[in-house]
């Protein structure tokens, strides 16, 4: 069997969704690997990287589609809506598709490529439980993006991050406050305590506090009540309106003291609720800045720009989409591990095997057969549901 890896289409997107590494563990489950001619060169993997570990390299998107009995991508047609149009007419009927789809924001783009008779995987609906670990797309994501919102940070604040002790006087160190401590949250943490950082972070969900705590960083506690805080898979749960109310006045006092806020707080499939409104960020110190890593999902800061910088009340606002897409070697690296091991999950000795028993399969499989068949996606497009 055949794996193709056509090169990413969408605007700005830089990485590669196998990288040379990986083709070993493939080959020993049976599967060769077809790569779009330069498809892994903006993330550092020339075409040489490829045949030297065994793979091939085909002239033309057209021939990886035609050859390959599974695509794997970064962005599907639901993260990628223009461009992945272009891809629909080469998609063939029993086709393995895998990536991440943004199935539960864009169910059409589901079913548009279900209607093209191919099996279609969403990465990002990998089940949080312990075999799925090295699959989890979104943990490994999440961690090149809270690394890299703590260097957008220190490098937009006219401050340094470390205290210092010089000849010249004493540097205090920068306060910076992580709101969500999610894998994300957690990187961004431990990033700005290495540069120094006086960090505190804050959660809707209270057992992650041992896990600020031993990064070394403060817990913000607020006298809410939260109820049902965070689901079976570890996200945090949508609340009330009256509680992001309340959580929001509670907030900024916090918010105020702090010279950066970086911000993680998304529910997949939801549009991310405003943890710092305008008038918070009009409380900030002038130099102050706020990375808001959920400006892909309508943005935790009320003035959030997705794709943008700004500046208001001298506080600088990043709305960065597609963060990962800026470090593309070790991203490419991570989610390539993630696609070979789900690879290895559902091929054995050259054989694919489709087991709707199997927690991992029946997470991410949507579509079979020309149908929608995952429950979440069916009830997001008003379809029939099973009991």
């Amino acid at each position: 069997m055949i794996v193709g890896v056509p090169k990413e289409s969408y605007p700005g997107e830089h990485r590669v969704a196998l990288v040379p590494g990986v083709l070993e563990s493939l080959k020993k489950i049976d599967l060769e690997v077809l790569v779009e001619k330069g498809a892994g060169e903006e993330a550092g993997y020339p075409d040489s990287a490829f045949t030297d570990k065994g793979g091939k390299i085909a002239e033309t998107r057209a021939q990886v589609f035609e050859a390959a009995d599974f695509i794997v991508q970064l962005r599907l047609l639901g993260a990628n809506p223009d461009q992945g149009q272009n891809d629909l007419s080469l998609i063939r009927t029993g086709q393995m598709i895998i990536g991440m789809a943004e199935a539960l924001t864009e169910p059409q783009s589901v079913k548009a490529l279900g209607e093209r008779g191919a099996l279609v995987f969403a990465m990002e609906l990998m089940p949080r439980i312990t075999r799925a670990q090295s699959m989890d797309v979104l943990s490994a994501m999440g961690t090149v993006a809270g690394y890299k919102a703590v260097i957008l940070a220190a490098n937009s604040l006219p401050k340094m991050f470390p205290m210092l002790m010089t000849a010249a006087g004493t540097v205090t160190p920068a306060r910076v406050l992580i709101i969500g401590a999610g894998v994300a949250g957690l990187q961004a943490i431990s990033m700005a305590r290495r540069l120094g950082a006086a960090v505190e972070a804050y959660d809707i969900r209270p057992a992650v506090k041992e896990q600020i705590l031993s990064l070394g960083a403060k817990f913000v506690e607020l006298p809410i009540e939260t109820k049902d805080a965070e689901d079976k898979g570890g996200y945090a749960k949508v609340q009330d309106e009256a509680f992001y109310q309340k959580q929001r006045e509670l907030l900024a006092r916090v918010i105020a003291s702090s010279d950066v806020v970086i911000s993680t707080a998304a529910v997949p499939g939801k549009k991310a609720p405003v943890l710092v409104t305008a008038d918070m960020v009009a409380g900030m110190s002038p130099g102050s800045v706020i990375v808001d890593l959920a400006a892909e999902r309508g943005g935790n800061c009320e003035l959030t720009k997705p794709g943008q910088v700004i500046v208001a009340n001298g506080v600088t606002i990043h709305g960065p989409e597609n963060l990962t897409s800026t470090v593309p070697f070790h991203a490419s690296q991570m989610y390539a591990k993630n696609i070979a091991t789900f690879l290895q999950h559902l091929v054995k000795k050259g054989e694919l095997k489709i087991d709707m028993d199997d927690e991992i399969t029946k997470g991410t499989l949507l579509t079979r057969d020309g149908e929608v068949i995952h429950q979440q996606v069916r009830e997001a497009l008003g379809l029939s549901v099973s009991s």
